[in-house]
């Protein structure tokens, strides 16, 4: 067959979550499946380790689409021109967007629809297009895979889908986040916190992500504890994140949080397998890939009681109300003045890790396009 697949994201040394989940995937199908050609649809030049195989054959599409009416053309213009010039017999898409009216097989992973419930927390064309074109991409697609059982209900829920159209392809770890030793873990806490212990979170400065609140509950819990740990905040401002340094800037607590900006890959491993504690506790989340990733490094979890997060954390994490500053609060105190529940913690990781694995997550996907191939065959 040919497969083309929508890379967009696949950005050199900018790899968010769905970026993640897009090189981790299709790095799989095309090294796991060489019967097939699989076209490579950027929107700018590619980094030359994105041709994954011999069977690969990127293209690029003007023009760079990273504004609403970019997103139109390119996937309402540009890919069905491209899809028809070379004859494609399947396309995927890892980020949503997906044309309409397309008469091949069409697979479309929606992580999630935080848009739906929090519009708020987006500028307005992007929160109009979302609202607008979602609902349509997702009755588009011939099978819809995303990351959780919480993802799955929600998306057939508020789309009115059939759930038996959707599968579950949970997210993977990448093979940088593993434990760190000791002496190994003292050079990175003296390279970001003057060699102090330190919680951290990880992931953008997005509204969604609760950040706020996890700076209070921070202050709180150094107010009631006799400790010198930091804090360090690990990601990219996106959005509104004035109000996050408008916290930081009150806090009493402000020369112990640490932002350390974006990392690569594998300082981002290093800083998480050195931590003593992940505290990670959006108020959404369509699956939260730190959370696995802090698995892999034997890191304790502290995550939000809600949408996809008990999911994937299940009893290897602390789990809180994130909107409650006091609990989050409480449980940084109950790791860091149990040893017990702390190692009960790091065991019970253990268990659940294995439950998530990039070679499960692109398998899970495989399986979708071959149901969405049958499927249209089906029907012919």
């Amino acid at each position: 067959m040919k497969i083309a697949i929508n890379t967009r994201l696949l950005l050199k040394n900018k790899l968010e979550g769905i970026g993640r989940f897009t090189y981790e995937t299709v790095k799989r199908l095309c090294e796991n499946h060489p019967e097939h050609t699989f076209y490579l649809l950027f929107d700018r030049m590619y980094a030359k380790e994105y041709v994954f195989a011999p069977n690969v054959v990127p293209i690029v599409l003007p023009f760079q689409s990273r504004h609403p009416f970019l997103w139109w053309f390119w996937f309402h213009v540009q890919v069905p021109r491209v899809l028809k010039s070379i004859n494609a017999d399947v396309f995927i898409s890892t980020d949503g967007y997906v044309p309409l009216n397309l008469s091949i097989p069409v697979v479309n992973v929606i992580h999630d629809l935080n848009f739906e419930h929090n519009p708020q927390q987006l500028p307005t064309l992007t929160r109009n297009y979302y609202l607008h074109f979602f609902p349509k991409y997702a009755r588009a697609a011939t099978r819809i895979a995303t990351v959780s059982t919480f993802s799955k209900i929600d998306i057939s829920t508020l789309y009115g889908i059939d759930p038996e159209k959707i599968d579950v392809v949970y997210n993977g770890v990448s093979s940088e986040f593993t434990p760190l030793g000791v002496y190994e873990k003292n050079v990175v806490k003296q390279r970001y916190t003057g060699g102090e212990q330190y919680f951290v979170y990880v992931g953008s400065l997005h509204p969604r992500k609760n950040i706020e609140r996890l700076l209070l509950a921070f202050e709180k819990f150094k107010q009631g504890a006799n400790s010198s740990m930091k804090l360090l905040i690990v990601g990219e401002a996106m959005f509104m994140a004035q109000t996050i340094r408008a916290v930081y800037e009150k806090s009493a607590v402000r020369s112990d949080i640490i932002f350390t900006g974006r990392a690569s890959n594998t300082e981002l491993a290093e800083i998480l397998a050195a931590a003593y504690a992940l505290v990670y506790v959006p108020l959404f989340e369509g699956f939260g890939i730190p959370i696995v990733e802090a698995f892999a490094c034997n890191v304790p979890v502290i995550t939000s009681n809600t949408t996809s997060m008990p999911e994937v954390g299940g009893d290897a994490a602390l789990l809180v109300n994130p909107e409650n500053v006091s609990e989050i609060a409480e449980a940084m105190h109950t790791i860091v003045s149990s040893s017990q529940r702390y190692e009960e913690l790091q065991a019970q990781a253990h268990i659940q890790l294995q439950k998530f694995s990039w070679n499960k997550t692109a398998a899970a996907l495989w399986n979708c396009v071959e149901k969405a191939v049958a499927a249209i065959n089906y029907t012919k």
